[in-house]
This record gives structure tokens, sequence and C-alpha cells, in this order.
């Protein structure tokens, strides 16, 4: 506690954040473990008031009681021993994670480059050695026997860790693929996981899904199974709006005169139909007889007048990005009417705004519909088919 309280005094008079962080990850707290285990391996034998030498040991019998104190304080001297090496590995540990600490406050990069990966690595290795030291301190051995020894139980070894080896291999192939940083929107349908990535580390990937659940993954699935980075629409500035609306086919036909006169006064249909009008006279020249119109010469649709104001319009729409794809497309028609597909990017990729440009771009658009004699297609509901009973 002395000495706690000194180096608590001490770091309460700096600046600096860094050693706060030492004392809160309690490195200080291992590192005074380390003293009364010294005080007991070097004071037992004068305690006892006995020799520690191999050659006092071989002057008594086994019954002596001066042998079993010498047996007693080599054990006490061992185990006292193996406690120093836990607690000095234990303040290496804590301290590797309040450099994670340190290195993530400090660093914009640690973001994009984690390295507590990296760490749980070292800190495994450092556990594993701590190990082997132990046993050997207390059985009082070479810690070369026991590395023999490991190589025959390679294959069990090879089992028991192969979850820490593959997660091991896979953190490596993250970190150096950039494949996966805190803060991605990360897609793994596999393990109904959808969300940010709030933690990498060896063994787990941490993602708080949308419905503020945790999903720990292992890491190794990241390499072996496929998942979807959303990083890539972030860092380009354009979201996808891929969206449909649906017409109802019996509403197409042709413009007729009113409603050619009446669209030319829209602002983006002024030029386009003007032009349109000018194509069409030229390539219906040929085609002209003495009275009325071929059936296979070219004219408007209303259909298609509306298509070309969809694409006016998210020309000039501010919030539409410019350099990206930009397609208004008709797909297959189908028992759902005749599919008019928006197919473009919003230049904020935030979900908020982006959801709200989405829904005020389609809001005008359906809107627009009955100025070009067009009806949206929608499937018979029960109010619809209460007024068909009513009618009939």
């Amino acid at each position: 506690r002395v000495f706690l309280g000194f180096v608590h005094k001490l770091m309460s008079r700096t600046r600096s954040t860094w050693d706060d962080r030492l004392f809160e990850r309690r490195v200080f707290h291992q590192l005074a473990s380390v003293a009364p285990a010294l005080v007991v391996y070097v004071g037992i034998d004068w305690a006892l008031s006995i020799g520690d030498s191999a050659s006092a040991a071989a002057t008594v019998t086994l019954t002596s009681w001066e042998n079993f104190l010498f047996a007693g304080a080599t054990f006490v001297r061992r185990v006292s021993l193996a406690w120093v090496v836990i607690a000095l590995t234990t303040a290496a540990g804590r301290l590797l994670d309040a450099l994670n600490d340190i290195y993530s406050a400090t660093y914009k990069e640690a973001r994009n480059r984690p390295i507590k990966g990296y760490l749980q690595v070292i800190s495994l290795f450092l556990y594993v050695a701590t190990g082997i030291i132990v046993i050997s301190i207390v059985a009082g051995r070479s810690p070369v026997l026991f590395l023999s020894g490991l190589g025959a139980l390679t294959a069990v070894l090879m089992l028991v860790f192969r979850d820490t080896i593959l997660s091991l291999v896979a953190s490596v192939q993250i970190m150096s693929n950039d494949m996966i940083r805190i803060g991605d929107w990360v897609e793994m349908p596999q393990a109904h996981a959808d969300g940010d990535v709030i933690d990498i580390a060896l063994h787990t990937v941490k993602i708080q899904n949308w419905d503020k659940t945790i999903s720990a993954i292992p890491t190794h699935k990241f390499i072996s199974e496929s998942f979807k980075n959303w990083r890539g629409m972030s860092e380009s500035g354009g979201r996808r709006i891929k969206r449909s609306i649906y017409l109802d086919m019996n509403s197409v036909h042709f413009l007729s005169e009113d409603e050619f006169a009446r669209l030319s006064r829209f602002e983006f249909l002024h030029e386009y139909l003007g032009a349109k009008q000018k194509d069409l006279e030229i390539a219906n020249t040929r085609q002209m007889s003495g009275k009325g119109i071929k059936p296979d010469s070219r004219r408007l649709t209303n259909v298609g007048t509306f298509r070309a104001y969809v694409w006016h319009y998210l020309r000039g729409h501010p919030k539409i990005h410019q350099e990206m794809t930009l397609l208004v497309r008709q797909l297959q028609p189908g028992t759902q009417g005749l599919p008019l597909e928006i197919y473009c990017f919003s230049n904020d990729t935030d979900w908020a705004n982006y959801e709200g440009l989405t829904a005020d771009i389609f809001d005008h658009l359906i809107s627009s519909l009955p100025e070009f004699g067009l009806d949206a297609f929608q499937e018979p509901a029960g109010r619809d088919l209460k007024i068909l009973r009513a009618s009939s």
C-alpha cells in the first residue's frame, strides 16, 4: 500500500496521461506483489537457520528434522520464485493492455490500424513461456527438458490450440490486408451480424448490430467465410439508390397534342421535348401518308417522357452524386406492372440523410405520375374490393 500510494501521488503531479493508463490497468499493483515473494525467497533460509547447499543436505539423514526443514525451505523458495515469475508476467500482460489504450487514445491511425491483435499474440507467447518456466521451477528441472517433451506432443497441442493458431493467422492477414477496421459497417448474414465493428481481438471480432446487440464472431471466420464491408461506400462519398416505381401498363399511351403542349411548360422537359419533336419530324417525313399517321411512325409516349423527366430531375438534384452512375430504366414487365427503376447515388452517405433523400425523391416522383397520365400499380386491397363490390 505504501508503494502504491507513493506511485499514485507521483503520477497525480504529472500532466501526461500514459502513466494514468498504467495505474488504471493495475500494472504497479502486480509489481508490488513481487516484493513479498522476494522477501520469502531470500529470508526463508535465514528464518529457519539452515543452509541451502546440496552438500549440506547430503550430510544429514532423510529422517532428520534438519533435512525436513531443508526440503520445506526448498519448496517454499521454488514457489516464491514461481510467484515472482507469474507476477512479472501478469504485469507485462497488463502493460501491453495499457500500451493498447495509450495507442488508441493518442494516434488517429489507431482506428484504421489497431494493434490489439498483435499485443494479444505477444501476451499468448508470454503466458506459454511463463507456464513452462513455472513448471520447471517447481519441479526443479531445466526448461529444456519440458521443451523437448513438447515436441512429442505437437499433434495434441495443434488440436488443443487449433482455434488460437487459426485466429493468429487470421489476425495477421486481416491487419496486413486491411480487411476490417474498428468502426467499419460489416454484414455477415451467416453469423446474423449486421452493424459496426467495435473490437478486433485475437480470438473474436465484436460487432454491434443495429438493434444494439453484440455479435462475437471468431476472427478466423473473416478469412474462411464471406462477408460484406461497407467501408468502400463511405470512402467513395456516394451511396446507391436502387428502387423501382411499378406503373400500371393500362395507363401507358401516346402523348396527345394537349399533353405535349402542357408538358412542354415543365422546366426539365422544355428542351427535351423540343429536340425530340424535331427528331421525330425528320424521322417520320418519309413515313407520312396523305392522311393521318402510319401505325409504325415514331411518336412520344407518356412513360418515355416521364422517364426523361426523372432523369433530368435527378441530374439537377443537389443531393445526387453527379460523378457516379445515373440510370432511369425499364425492367421486365410482369404481373405487377412495368417497373421503372431509378439507379443513382446520393452524395450523403449518412443513413438517416440517405433515407430522407430517397423518400423525398420518390414522394415527388409518385406525386408527379398523374401529370403524365400514368398510374402506379398496386395490388387490390380490402378497400379496393369493397369499392368493386359496391359498384357491381
